[in-house]
């Protein structure tokens, strides 16, 4: 092999290299925003899964009542998890909360003033003030019930910071996908463009566009793989680091939605990649010879 031969090589792999390095670094910022995306929405239901109710039940109810009011509530759509709270299990509750040395039904002459209650966790997509509403209506047709309790301040609050943070992180992640989008075309098209001349080479000799396009397709479908399994190894690096520096990251952590992600960076790269390299090569086929050069 002459030294021409072996500096062309060398150029060549070195313009792949970079267009893969370059795509991969753009794969890996599209698949982290996924992952934060991810992250933060597994969040926002974890801290609407923590607003809940209280149903104080009245002080004649029956034991047997209350247990199917709970059986109810178990099955219902809108209910995560359910606790039946005894009038001694409050009184312990709160005595633990006030001063643990004294007790305060001893003070009120062995009246426990504290009633039954239920405990009601509800399902994320129920935990807005309409579906509150209704529900507060329905549990209290019961006879069983004295009263319905909730936060209607931290519902709001929380369904509003959480309406902003998803309309913000949806904004944000539509412009880097321009972005990312932008980038990886441009960097085919400027390692193609190194490539003009080969192709007018290629179609003085007869060669057809089909045959032309086809190993500048199937190069840049394979810089896409190549890219993309790039992405998941620095992903994944992050991943670990994130998990060793903030162990409860993996509560908000799914396994399928990870490799949902993963696949969906590989899928991207190929597709991103395939796009622009036909679209890049078809552009030069289309030039004359003298606009080669401009």
């Amino acid at each position: 092999m002459s030294v021409k031969e072996k500096m062309v090589k060398r150029r060549l792999y070195a313009s792949a290299v970079s267009t893969i390095i370059s795509i991969s670094l753009v794969l890996f910022m599209l698949g982290l925003v996924g992952l934060i995306v991810l992250t933060s929405e597994k969040l926002s239901v974890m801290v609407k899964e923590n607003i809940g109710f209280s149903i104080y039940l009245k002080e004649q109810a029956k034991e047997v009542d209350i247990r199917q009011m709970q059986k109810y509530l178990d099955v219902s759509n809108f209910v995560k998890s359910t606790e039946y709270i005894t009038q001694e299990e409050a009184a312990k509750i709160l005595k633990g909360e006030l001063d643990p040395d004294e007790d305060f039904i001893n003070f009120l002459d062995g009246h426990n003033p504290l009633p039954a209650s239920i405990d009601v966790i509800l399902e994320a997509s129920y935990t807005n003030p309409d579906s509150l509403s209704w529900i507060e209506e329905e549990i209290m047709q019961n006879d069983v019930v004295r009263e319905v309790v909730y936060s209607k301040s931290l519902v709001d609050i929380v369904n509003e910071n959480v309406k902003q943070i998803s309309m913000f992180i949806l904004v944000f992640c539509a412009l880097l996908f321009l972005i990312a989008v932008a980038l990886i075309n441009n960097t085919i098209r400027l390692n193609i463009y190194s490539k003009r001349f080969l192709i007018r080479t290629m179609q003085l000799v007869g060669a057809t566009r089909r045959f032309i396009r086809k190993p500048f397709i199937l190069s840049g479908i394979s810089h896409g793989i190549y890219a993309g399994v790039i992405a998941i190894a620095f992903l994944s690096v992050c991943l670990y680091l994130a998990q060793k520096e903030i162990p409860e990251l993996i509560e908000l952590q799914d396994i399928e939605l990870i490799a949902t992600i993963f696949i969906g960076v590989i899928l991207m790269g190929i597709i991103i990649s395939w796009i622009s390299t036909l679209m890049a090569v078809r552009k030069y086929l289309k030039l004359k010879s003298d606009e080669l050069y401009f």
